[in-house]
């Protein structure tokens, strides 16, 4: 009845739809004109008020009729548009849902960038890897996961646009993780490692884009993005090309290549100590504030550390390898850690004898300790199950369940073969020496990777809690993350690594070019080295494109040269980084679109 009665007076674009507001349309008290017979519009205002209006709200509105018309509707239409905590509950539920599946991408992409070098290399296997990945992430993520979150994720368009209308915030959100989501799972079922960071940001631009319009987008945001497309994978390369060299030199190629190792190792360690312990600290440990610390007390804290893992290195590790590689001793892992109280030990022949048949019978580890492919044997991968027997339906549905550990990483397409063949090997029992540091590498990796990156899926969810709870946004630009929401995102993640990170392990792992433990060292810590970096001095980096830029400078330098490298799924990986901020923005954009501008009704 109101509207009818602004209608009649020659108002244009009232609107209907309170959801529309801030485009072209107006809220009807915003088009009326300062009334000269007050207590007529008032009258029908407030008889037209919907039944969600409490009796004592209508009172209240009787009791302030002699107050000017514009002003008691202003108050009127604020009130019974207001949102109030526990309002849009569905919206909250679907939250909770692409979050998961959001989180779950991610563990099957991003978490699989820092294993797949170590199971490719022979330095783990699938199951090991996803094992260890998945405590090292969910520890990052509810340990040391950040205490707040980014409300608008890259802070590509602002959070005041949503002030007067919390519920737009969180329909932007939803549509955001559907089309974060929606790719990062496509993109993995594909085996192509690409940006969760940079699918999330552009959902969400994508959903700003949809409600406000090109001019809200900070463009300049954008094309940094596009600047670390080439940034990362380049100066990765150059690094780790750096580190592989270095190695290669010094050490792999030399006649006497297992003596030096034994040399450098402690020193291998240390290095490898300060950076991961550096980066964990300034980078990735925001929920425990260390990274407010001074840059002095974190080199300090780094260096200690280092120091330390140098000293047990040269008097125990060292001393532990020479004996296994060089005397051939058969020791067990434990040793390493009081090794100079163990006594000399020899082969039985019994254990000569059934090592001698273990390799004729399966083609795979020998006193060489490499295997038929020739990548060297850690100790740590497990033995071939025995035939075998039938299933019952409890060990079929956990089949089901956990096929993702059981898939075969390593098979190999006569091109990849081939390309494989092209790339030096270098002596096995040297390549041993690189094994434990490739796994701690990427141990760390993963750590810092759980505790910074989980907030690609988290962050959105804590925006549509924060709201639902309050009735508000958070104008602070930060939304404090509750304790079981970073459990939430830990253990989805978990899962995806569990049951989809085979596909990116294979392709980073297997398909690009051959990783050896020597080569999977250097392009991990040549990813840490990068981003490090990188950050410090404000460079756009991605975890991703970095891993993947190292990848194929290893390959480069294996000695092959073009030919030792997979340039069609190189180029297929570089596509999927340029789809993944316009095809996320996309997705979330149209459905975005369709909501706010279906018919609602009043």
């Amino acid at each position: 009845m109101y509207l009818d009665e602004v209608r009649s007076s020659g108002a244009r674009n009232v609107c209907r739809n309170p959801v529309a507001l801030g485009t072209d349309c107006h809220p009807p008290w915003a088009l009326l004109p300062m009334p000269t017979r007050r207590y007529k519009y008032t009258t029908i205002v407030i008889s037209s008020l919907p039944h969600r209006v409490s009796p004592s709200l209508r009172s209240l509105s009787y009791t302030l009729s002699p107050l000017p018309l514009h002003l008691l509707v202003l108050f009127l239409y604020h009130t019974i548009t207001m949102m109030l905590p526990g309002d849009y509950t569905f919206l909250f539920a679907l939250g909770m849902i692409f979050a998961f599946l959001d989180s779950y991408g991610i563990g099957a992409n991003d978490v699989s960038n820092s294993f797949g070098a170590s199971v490719g290399s022979g330095a783990l296997n699938l199951k090991q890897a996803v094992l260890i990945a998945s405590v090292c992430e969910f520890l990052g993520a509810f340990l040391m996961g950040s205490s707040t979150a980014d409300t608008i994720k890259g802070g590509l368009i602002e959070v005041n646009l949503f002030q007067d209308q919390p519920e737009l915030l969180m329909l932007a959100m939803v549509c955001a993780l559907v089309g974060s989501s929606t790719w990062v799972l496509f993109a993995s079922s594909r085996g192509l490692p690409v940006s969760t960071t940079h699918a999330i940001v552009g959902a969400i631009t994508g959903a700003g884009i949809a409600g406000f319009g090109f001019n809200t987008v900070k463009w300049s945001g954008i094309g940094t993005i596009v600047l670390s497309w080439i940034i990362s994978p380049i100066v990765a390369g150059l690094v780790t090309a750096i580190i592989f060299t270095i190695t290669r030199y010094l050490i792999l190629k030399h006649p006497n290549s297992l003596k030096r190792g034994l040399i450098a190792i402690p020193f291998y360690f240390a290095i490898t100590i300060f950076i991961n312990v550096f980066y964990i600290i300034f980078k990735g440990s925001p929920g425990l504030s260390l990274s407010k610390l001074p840059t002095g007390a974190i080199v300090g804290i780094s260096f200690g550390i280092a120091a330390v893992v140098f000293l047990w290195c040269y008097f125990f590790l060292r001393v532990y390898l020479r004996r296994k590689l060089e005397e051939d001793e058969p020791l067990s892992w434990y040793h390493c850690f009081y090794i100079r109280f163990v006594s000399t030990r020899t082969k039985t022949p019994e254990n000569m004898e059934e090592k001698s048949t273990g390799q004729d019978k399966e083609g795979s580890m020998g006193d060489s300790g490499v295997d038929a492919e020739g990548r060297p044997n850690s100790g740590l991968v497990a033995l071939d199950d025995a035939d075998p027997k039938p299933l019952s339906m409890f060990q079929k549905l956990k089949e089901k369940a956990f096929h993702g550990l059981n898939q075969d990483i390593s098979a190999k397409t006569e091109d990849v073969e081939n390309m494989h063949d092209r790339a030096t090997r270098y002596d096995s029992k040297t390549e041993q020496l690189f094994c434990t540091l490739q796994v701690l590498t990427a141990c760390f990796a993963s750590f810092a990777h759980g505790s910074n990156d989980v907030a690609n899926a988290i962050g959105p969810l804590t925006t549509i809690y924060y709201v639902w709870d309050h009735g508000m946004v958070d104008m602070s630009g930060k939304a404090p993350v509750p304790i079981w929401i970073l459990a939430y995102g830990g253990i989805a993640i978990d899962i995806g690594l569990l049951t989809y990170g085979y596909k990116v392990m294979a392709t980073l792992g297997n398909n690009i070019c051959y990783v050896s433990p020597s080569r999977g060292f250097s392009l991990l810590l040549g990813t840490s080295l990068t981003v490090l970096t990188c950050s410090k001095i404000g460079m756009p980096v991605s975890t991703t494109h970095c891993i993947t830029g190292a990848t194929t400078s290893v390959g480069l330098c294996s000695g092959g040269g073009l030919k030792s490298i997979n340039w069609k799924i190189l180029g297929l990986i570089a596509t999927s980084w340029i789809l993944t901020l316009p095809a996320a923005a996309l997705v979330s954009g149209l459905l975005f679109a369709v909501i706010i501008n279906s018919p609602h009704k009043m």
